[in-house]
């Protein structure tokens, strides 16, 4: 009964009110754009084409609807397969899904749904699961063979098919007509068939070098140029899907590849160009333009060029007695060489079907129990109808005659099976049209047949006046020639061309403005004979292609048979009569199809068009033939449980039967009698109202129920929070009066304690002053004392500074007479952090940091580029000396390690100038030497340097003081620039120290004397605007003894 509950209009037209065509539309329409694309005619399913994905399908929602019956959910295509399979396999009857509808409304898409869900539902097994794999890979194959781009879809079925999934053990696939005629032609905005375009976008080009094909369409002449791709179509991805799909169907790679081959070969046989000619005679022939094109037909399907060409422009005529060869002119040959492409390309389709049923076909051991899902063309109405809509139509009339008949067939036998009186139902038969068209000796059909079959000048003109004679009086035919005899002018209508009024487009009335299908005759002839000469078939026949030679077992020369062929009318009407015997013989199960719009998008509804569709569908007719009696019926049980609230004997509980409580219920409401029906299992209700009636009813009373269960539910809740706040207001007292207690008694122990506490200190103080009041105070101060420098101690312990030697924080003393305490343990403390420093030092950072130290007390403080010196560690050699062996030859042997190498600048005492010099200091000695030369220069002893002068600037301009009576003294001092002077001045200072137990006298000051000659210099050093900066000397003589130093 979801049916009605949070439905968007009316689920079930048979309960739409009024019944009239526009509620009819405007509840299609109102479900459409709510995106409800499915409705039901009681066991009928309406789907109309959403043009989109919707998320109503896959594994969830089948589990959903296999788990309920028809009516308990929305409605969907999975509930009526549901219902076809379970009464397939629980009942053990057959099964037959109709999917009906224009080209375009959706039914390619309906019938893989449906065949998706049996697939999905059927048993498991190794078996099973391999022919489910193969029945659903049957469709990219069917769809690429059989389906194509029609003006009104994009993936048009242009065949008849059905699918006979029966049990999961096997298949059957039945063909019962291919638009061959649209291998040849297409109408303008149409495409053949999909594998053309697909094997030429898809094959790689190893593939087509074998074809010998191209790749582009534009050099087929059986392609339409104007339209090779299709919107949201990719052809080549198409491709390898239908390769993959027939070898999973069971097809072997040498199979698949004489199909590519056969479908190449009807491509080529397009581009085959016909040449126009004369015999000596003057008698009209026809030969071939290009020999290329035939030679490599030849060459691909192993056939003498020669053969060919002789069966497509010659034809052979044979009698009992003679055998005439007579030549074809250039039409002859022509349509020759398109018959033959028609011809190979609807029997190779049929045998892809025979292919495909001999991998899914039953074992003959098997019980068989059979679903058949029929995909048929839909109703088809063009701007130029020709034999192939004449004979769509017609099978879809006839499956309209079966609709009707077999719904009321189905609903005569439901108020049998229920014992209910059957009330004849007036509708309209459409066998008057089935008889127009297929009445063996009246009928169209069989008047084409006849005209194709009589002696003398035949055409489609002979054939329209024949029909016109017959059929001048009759209801549902006319032409202009009956339309003149009535004195009727419609310039629409062509003299070529013939109406049939069909029941699919008869609408509500029948007067004369009801709408009508106009077929062009011409091509009806040619059309119907489908004619393919002999002599083609025996040259496909020889052919040296397997494949090829299975299509055309006629081409036998032994078994050549001068029997006529039966007409395409004659094989198209026995196969409708195979197909109606066999829905006859089955449970029908219906799937009306509808197209919402002409440009195929989303979202839009024409009411036009869908009212079109309506009409030629039935679907007004449908829902009367249902309501003829009781719009209404439902099992005894589901309806009790569903409105057994509004009866007061039958709620809340009722322990009777069904029925019973049924008839309660109903005869509480004081319905009329005439309204209701008692079946043995159901009950019948005649109008929509009494059923609207009961669910406004049952609405209000679920409201009624509803605050009854609210006021109930309020009560308990209500009941539920006071003994709740009772329960804790009670656990809530009890605490609060257990920690007041609690309380008290604490207060009462301290207060007894505290009496205590004074007693016996008053019984202590008053044994004191009896026996120790002497020697009190000083045992008291001296334990004071001693607590309160325990507690410094301790104190002090628990938070003495890290053990890093530059952190000098130290706590402060908490009293005045622990200051001196606190100093020395704050020194004793620093001087251990440094002796653990030190012992951690290795010798050679011990002499680092000695030198770092010397520096410190020479420079801090007195020379302005000390700081920079400071992070920089002292290296000591700064020439390679390792790798100069000439400089360390002038060491000595006896000197001992270089302490210091550098390169320095000696400053001329006469005229300022500066040169280059390598200083080497040694143990013993100072040498300085020319940069460019290997020999020492100048070697001065440790003991001749007196004196050392610095400045205080950041330069590097040093003097050596000498002694006089030294050798080298007598020349002078030394006047040197380095820029690693507070290091070589550290490092001599150390040596002279080592060498002589003297201390080295380094003097900073900006203005001291040097010694030249016999003479002396004084030197004055300034710092200039940007001495600061680089750092750079110039030296600047003034006058004879006086050089100034610009730093």
């Amino acid at each position: 009964m979801t049916l009605m509950e949070d439905s968007v209009g009316v689920g079930d037209l048979v309960l739409l009110e009024p019944l009239e065509e526009e509620p009819l539309l405007k509840n299609l329409q109102l479900r459409y754009e709510n995106k409800e694309i499915y409705t039901y005619i009681g066991n009928v399913l309406i789907s109309v084409n959403p043009y989109q994905q919707l998320p109503i399908y896959g594994p969830e929602f089948i589990a959903k609807y296999r788990d309920y019956t028809f009516y308990e959910l929305k409605p969907h295509i999975y509930a009526l397969a549901n219902v076809a399979y379970q009464s397939l396999r629980d009942r053990d009857r057959d099964q037959c899904v109709l999917i009906t509808g224009e080209s375009g409304a959706g039914k390619t898409e309906a019938s893989k749904l449906v065949m998706s869900y049996v697939a999905a539902v059927c048993g498991k097994g190794e078996q099973v699961n391999s022919v489910k794999e193969q029945l659903l890979q049957s469709n990219p194959v069917l769809e690429a063979f059989g389906n194509a781009k029609t003006i009104r879809n994009n993936n048009s079925s242009r065949f008849v098919s059905d699918h006979l999934p029966g049990s999961p053990l096997g298949g059957v696939i039945t063909n019962y007509l291919l638009e061959k005629s649209r291998v040849v032609k297409q109408l303008e905005g149409e495409r053949n068939f999909h594998i053309f375009y697909q094997l030429l976008a898809g094959a790689d080009a190893h593939l087509l070098e074998a074809l010998k094909l191209e790749r582009d369409t534009s050099h087929y002449a059986y392609l339409n140029q104007k339209v090779s791709r299709v919107d949201g179509m990719d052809d080549a991805s198409n491709f390898k899907s239908v390769q993959n799909a027939m070898t999973v169907i069971g097809f072997s790679e040498t199979e698949i590849q004489q199909v590519l081959e056969v479908t190449a070969l009807v491509l080529k046989l397009g581009n085959v160009e016909l040449a126009d000619e004369s015999q000596a005679n003057g008698i009209s022939a026809s030969g071939i333009r290009d020999e290329r094109g035939v030679q490599e037909i030849g060459e691909m399907i192993g056939l003498n060029s020669e053969e060919l060409e002789k069966a497509l422009c010659s034809r052979t005529m044979k009698t009992a007695k003679e055998e005439v060869v007579t030549t074809l002119n250039f039409t002859q040959a022509q349509y020759a060489r398109d018959a033959l492409a028609k011809n190979i390309y609807s029997r190779l389709f049929n045998w892809i079907v025979n292919r495909i049923n001999e991998s899914i076909k039953v074992g003959s051991g098997e019980k068989k129990k059979v679903m058949g899902v029929l995909d048929i063309y839909g109703f088809e109405i063009l701007e130029d109808n020709s034999f192939e809509q004449f004979v769509i139509n017609y099978c879809n009339e006839k499956l309209q005659q079966v609709f009707i008949e077999m719904t009321l067939k189905e609903e005569q036998e439901e108020y049998k099976r229920e014992g209910i009186p059957w009330t004849k139902v007036d509708y309209f038969d459409n066998g008057i049209i089935c008889n127009l068209i297929e009445h063996n000796q009246q009928g169209i059909l069989a008047m084409l047949d006849e005209e194709c079959l009589r002696p003398g000048v035949v055409s489609d003109s002979t054939f329209l006046v024949k029909l016109n004679q017959v059929f001048s009086k009759h209801g549902y035919y006319e032409s202009k020639v009956t339309q003149n005899a009535q004195r009727q002018y419609d310039h629409t209508m062509g003299l070529s061309c013939f109406r049939i009024c069909h029941y699919a487009v008869l609408g509500q009335g029948h007067g004369p403005s009801r709408p009508i299908v106009t077929y062009n005759v011409n091509s009806f002839i040619d059309k119907n004979n489908d004619l393919l000469f002999r002599d083609l078939s025996q040259a496909m026949w020889k052919a040296q292609h397997p494949l090829l030679q299975s299509l055309f077992p006629e081409g036998v020369p032994t078994q050549t048979s001068l029997k006529r062929p039966p007409t395409a009318g004659a094989q198209f009407k026995s196969s409708v009569a195979i197909l109606m015997k066999n829905l006859y013989s089955k449970n029908p199960n219906y799937i009306r199809c509808i197209k919402p719009n002409e440009h195929q998008q989303r979202g839009q509804f024409s009411s036009e068009l869908v009212a079109v569709q309506t009409r030629y569908l039935g679907l007004l007719e449908n829902v009367r033939v249902r309501r003829a009696g009781y719009a209404y019926r439902q099992r005894y049980g589901p309806f009790l449980e569903r409105y057994r609230l509004l009866g007061r004997s039958t709620w809340p509980r009722w322990n009777g039967g069904d029925r019973e409580g049924v008839e309660k219920v109903l005869g509480e409401l004081s319905l009329s009698s005439e309204e209701l029906a008692f079946g043995k299992t159901k009950i019948f209700i005649r109008s929509p109202k009494t059923l609207f009636y009961l669910e406004e009813k049952r609405h209000l009373r679920l409201q009624q129920l509803a605050t009854l269960i609210q006021k109930i539910y309020r009560g308990w809740r209500c009941r539920t929070h006071y003994q709740l706040m009772r329960k804790s207001q009670i656990l809530i007292s009890s605490w609060f009066r257990g920690n007041m207690q609690r309380k008290r008694y604490a207060k009462m122990k301290a207060s007894v304690v505290l009496i205590q506490a004074f007693v016996r200190g008053w019984k202590a103080r008053k044994d004191y002053r009896k026996y120790f009041r002497s020697g009190a105070a000083l045992t008291l101060a001296d334990f004071i004392y001693k607590s309160i420098t325990q507690k410094f101690l301790l104190g002090l312990r628990n938070n003495l500074p890290s053990t890093n030697i530059l952190d000098r924080t130290w706590p402060a003393a908490p009293y005045r007479c622990f200051n001196t305490a606190n100093q020395e343990l704050q020194q004793l403390f620093y001087r251990w952090k440094c002796k653990r420093f030190r012992d951690r030092l290795s010798p050679k950072q011990v002499e680092i940091l000695k030198e770092k130290l010397c520096a410190s007390e020479l420079f801090k403080g007195k020379k302005a580029s000390y700081p920079q010196s400071v992070p920089i560690p002292f290296c000591g050699d700064y020439l390679g000396l390792q790798g100069n062996p000439k400089l360390q030859k002038l060491k000595g042997g006896e000197e001992g390690p270089v302490l210091m190498a550098d390169t320095v600048k000696k400053v001329n005492r006469g005229n300022g100038k500066t040169s280059s010099r390598i200083l080497l200091l040694t143990k013993g000695h100072v040498i300085l030497t020319d940069t460019k030369k290997s020999q020492a220069k100048t070697v001065i002893g440790l003991d001749s340097v007196a004196e050392v002068s610095v400045t205080s600037f950041k330069d590097g301009l040093f003097s050596l003081h000498l002694n006089e009576i030294s050798s080298v003294g007598s020349r002078g001092d030394f006047l040197l620039v380095s820029e690693h002077v507070i290091e070589l001045l550290t490092k001599m200072y150390q040596a002279v120290l080592d060498a002589t137990q003297r201390q080295l006298l380094i003097s900073v000051t900006e203005k001291f004397s040097v010694r030249f000659k016999e003479s002396s210099v004084a030197v004055k050093v300034i710092q200039g605007p940007e001495g600061d900066r680089n750092g750079k000397l110039k030296c600047k003589k003034k006058g004879s003894r006086c050089l100034e130093v610009t730093v």
